[in-house]
């Protein structure tokens, strides 16, 4: 039976709420960090840091499988077979009793999530491509950033009726109802004669086929030194606002209120995008990036961590320039790639996460007393990726 199609805002919430899932279960898990930590024994805080950078490399590696699987099977059964993975591995993190197993559970609901995550993407470069594919990118976005505003209040909200086990139950249940609207209202994108048989070799292929595109590994390289920088923050935020400054029950406003500000970014992309382009809003954005970490250290250097209001100015500006960021980088490094759309999302998705989870383990270990480490890596991270910018203009 074929599936009816869908509108094009009904589309786009649909690929939303695919890449949501993925949001939510980092998420929602925010506040209960220390919490978890004492039920699984940790002996540090920052170890507790793990259980948020650690679903980022499942992230990387699943697509390695789910991509080519795409591109043979279509995008739809690989999409089940991934929310299939991350129901199991939910529960592995429910009955964790110790840091190890937590770890598993954490890096097989990456892998899990990383089908629908990967698959949307491919999805969208199906149905469009250039400007279009990047303003398409930029309102889904816009819709997956609701989760991250309103996931640490529902997690510290599940946290206050029941306990941290509930966290992973409402998952599970938001997982099962977007599956079910994916099956009902989304039909096949991958057309018979773009099937490509699904084998080793392909994925192979297809990173000989990005090595071999320097743009795409060059916005893909910009892409893994911004992420890594932003997955600092993500890791540590709860212990920056609530063991540095004290602020357990505003943290999760103060994390809606900065996603707000990357959300604001990235509406506003949606239509900069067909008046300016991809390069020159990356180009201006990373400018700012670099520009404003660099001033919280000559301000702050060798000081103590500026009143909190001095710091969520410093994070606003900092993401409102990473909101120019995520959707640009990731459609300029697939613009080449759109005969391989699957594998391709895969292998730059996988090099780009591979790159930001040892980047942001890294320096978030150096998030002790103070948040000046973290803009130390910001500045390191994107001045790195200014220089790559500037080898591709010149290429």
């Amino acid at each position: 039976m074929s599936k009816p199609k869908s509108s094009q805002i009904e589309f786009i919430a649909l690929m939303a709420a695919l890449m949501s899932v993925v949001a939510l279960a980092i998420d929602a898990l925010l506040p209960a960090l220390d919490i978890i930590g004492l039920a699984i024994g940790t002996s540090r805080l920052i170890d507790n840091q793990l259980l948020i950078t650690m679903i980022f490399l499942g992230l990387g590696i699943g697509p390695l499988i789910f991509g080519p699987m795409s591109d043979s099977l279509g995008r739809k059964p690989v999409v089940y077979f991934g929310f299939i993975i991350f129901i199991i591995s939910s529960f592995i993190c429910v009955y964790a009793t110790s840091l190890e197993v937590m770890i598993a559970g954490r890096i097989l609901q990456g892998i899990g999530l990383s089908s629908p995550r990967t698959i949307a993407i491919a999805i969208i470069r199906d149905k469009y491509s250039g400007d279009y594919m990047a303003r398409i990118m930029s309102f889904v976005t816009v819709v997956f950033l609701l989760v991250p505003i309103v996931a640490p209040a529902m997690g510290k909200l599940v946290l206050d009726l029941h306990n941290w086990k509930g966290i992973f139950y409402v998952q599970i249940v938001i997982s099962l109802l977007v599956a079910f609207w994916f099956w009902k209202r989304q039909e096949e994108t991958l057309s018979e004669e773009n099937k490509i048989r699904f084998a080793v070799s392909i994925i192979t292929l297809g990173f000989k086929e990005v090595l071999k595109q320097k743009r795409s590994m060059g916005y893909t390289l910009i892409s893994g030194f911004v992420v890594g920088s932003f997955l600092v923050y993500l890791s540590s935020s709860q212990q920056i606002f609530q063991e540095q400054y004290g602020l357990k029950d505003e943290f999760p406003y103060i994390f809606a209120g900065l996603a707000i500000a990357i959300g604001t970014a990235i509406f506003l992309n949606g239509s900069f995008v067909l008046k300016y382009g991809m390069k020159r809003l990356v180009s201006l954005a990373l400018v700012g990036y670099f520009i404003t970490s660099v001033l919280y250290l000559l301000l702050f250097f060798g000081g103590d961590n500026p009143s909190i209001y001095v710091l969520l100015a410093f994070f606003g500006i900092q993401f409102f320039c990473v909101g120019f960021l995520f959707g640009n980088l990731r459609a300029l490094a697939m613009e080449p790639l759109g005969h391989i759309a699957g594998i391709g999302s895969a292998v730059t998705g996988f090099i780009a996460t591979m790159m930001a989870v040892p980047i942001s383990t890294w320096i978030g270990r150096f998030v002790g007393d103070s948040a000046l480490p973290l803009f130390i890596g910001f500045a390191i991270c994107s001045f790195v990726a200014l220089l790559i910018l500037i080898y591709l203009r010149k290429k």
